[in-house]
């Protein structure tokens, strides 16, 4: 069983829209605008992390058979609590509030002004109604986002890249800031702060359940087909992210950006306004609030179908998928009155926390037959010595968030090596990976005697 050629498209726009976001539009048009004359080189080191990644983890659990099963060979108490927090964390805790205060900022505010609340409660509600009568049928996403969200965006970036082609501009300049020197590693770590991954864990739910509704429901070929729509999903960002960082750059020449005041929405909003004039800014208002509805109604399918399996009643009441996504709506409506900026401030410590976690998973599975699978305590001792160290981390953060900042201890977390990289979980990940070969080898030598 297999899907025709027009549904594997349609898949694969719909997995595209579940993806891109706020960030995936924000990071490429920065990064181009401060690279310049090296935005090749950057682009490809952003799109090796921020497409590698997340499809790697897309494969990773469709051949695993689920999330909780990549993550039970640490152990299933840890699967359990390791996938709750992270669907909670791109659920109604960070992401779904984000992508209505981050459509609001871009779409809204330059029209009705900062710090209105009562604006923004009305815009949210209004988003948050729509994305959840949208999601009611998260088998049959693909006949909204796949056949018509998904391909409109991609037609307003189309846009924008042919404005960039023929609008007048300077050559490109030398890459300034972070870019100046090693583009590459730059790009690759800005592609890596997407946290993209962590929703590839599991928007393979619901694009299993849509790979269903055409018909495939043989679990090894839904599998496969998952797989296939994850892999049409990268190959649609990575053109759009060359796109998006073309425009940067050409952007970055009409007006230079600077990478502690400006965002890639500003970046895409000079290069509107030079091409369209005032109406620019609407058009990119237009694009964000189209690439955050799509990603928040896929985020509402996906946590509410995980839900529902998971805990299928709570203090002996049943609990269905339009429960599940009643509550996740109106909780993100709640929390994303609280702001863009207080929901971003919180959320980047516990998200950093969470990603090294799912970085060392994915790659060990991808490793498992010539190597994780001969050596199993690998996964428990490297994700061990991962997770305290990068949960201790976010500790610190959320306690300077709060005002309580430990300044001998940020300061001391501040001189590791790879720190400023946010890649000083390599250290603990090397030692777990050691500690795991000895460890495995010790209990195969008990157990042969």
């Amino acid at each position: 069983m297999k899907l025709s050629g027009k549904h594997r498209l349609v898949v694969a726009f719909t997995f595209f829209s579940m993806f891109f976001g706020a960030g995936n539009l924000i990071f490429p048009p920065l990064m181009g605008a401060q690279a310049q004359s090296a935005a090749l080189p950057a682009t490809i080191g952003f799109i090796v992390s921020a497409v590698g990644l997340p499809i790697l983890g897309v494969l990773a659990v469709a051949s695993a058979g689920g999330f909780e099963h990549l993550a039970s060979r640490v152990s299933p108490k840890f699967a359990a609590v390791l996938a709750f927090v992270i669907i909670m964390a791109i659920g109604p805790c960070f992401a779904i509030p984000r992508t209505a205060t981050t459509s609001y900022e871009m779409a809204i505010t330059p029209f009705a002004g900062e710090n209105n609340r009562v604006a923004l409660l009305i815009y949210s509600l209004v988003f948050f109604t729509l994305s959840f009568i949208l999601s009611q049928h998260p088998e049959k996403l693909s006949k909204s986002l796949g056949r018509f969200m998904g391909p409109l965006l991609l037609v307003l970036i189309a846009v924008m890249f042919v404005a960039c082609i023929f609008i007048s501009h300077t050559p490109l300049g030398k890459p300034f800031g972070d870019y100046a020197h090693g583009s590459l590693i730059y790009g690759f770590i800005n592609g890596y702060q997407t946290m993209d991954l962590l929703a590839a864990l599991y928007f393979g739910i619901v694009i299993s359940a849509n790979i269903s509704e055409f018909g495939v429901t043989d679990t090894k070929a839904n599998r496969r087909e998952t797989g296939i729509a994850g892999t049409g999903a990268g190959i649609l960002l990575i053109l759009i992210y060359a796109a998006l960082s073309f425009i940067g750059a050409v952007s970055g020449t009409i007006k230079s950006a600077d990478g502690k005041n400006d965002t890639g929405a500003t970046v895409l909003t000079n290069l509107t306004t030079s091409a369209f004039g005032s109406i620019g800014t609407a058009f990119v208002g237009l694009i964000f609030v189209l690439a955050c509805f799509n990603v928040c109604t896929g985020l509402i399918s996906t946590c509410a179908t995980y839900f529902e399996d998971t805990f299928p009643t709570v203090f002996g009441h049943p609990v269905k998928y339009r429960a599940w996504s009643v509550f996740f709506a109106v909780f993100s409506f709640i929390v994303s009155n609280a702001g863009l900026s207080a929901i971003i401030t919180v959320s980047l410590p516990v998200l950093g926390a969470l990603y090294p976690i799912a970085i060392v998973l994915v790659l060990l599975n991808l490793v498992q037959k010539p190597f994780s699978s001969k050596f199993p305590r690998v996964y428990f001792w490297t994700v061990l010595l991962v997770a305290i160290f990068t949960i201790f981390d976010c500790i610190v953060k959320l306690l300077a968030v709060f005002g309580l900042s430990v300044a001998s201890v940020s300061n001391a977390l501040a001189h590791l090596p790879l720190y400023n990289a946010q890649l000083t979980w390599l250290i603990p990940a090397a030692a777990g990976i050691i500690i795991g070969i000895i460890d495995s080898l010790i209990r195969r030598s008990r157990q042969t005697k």
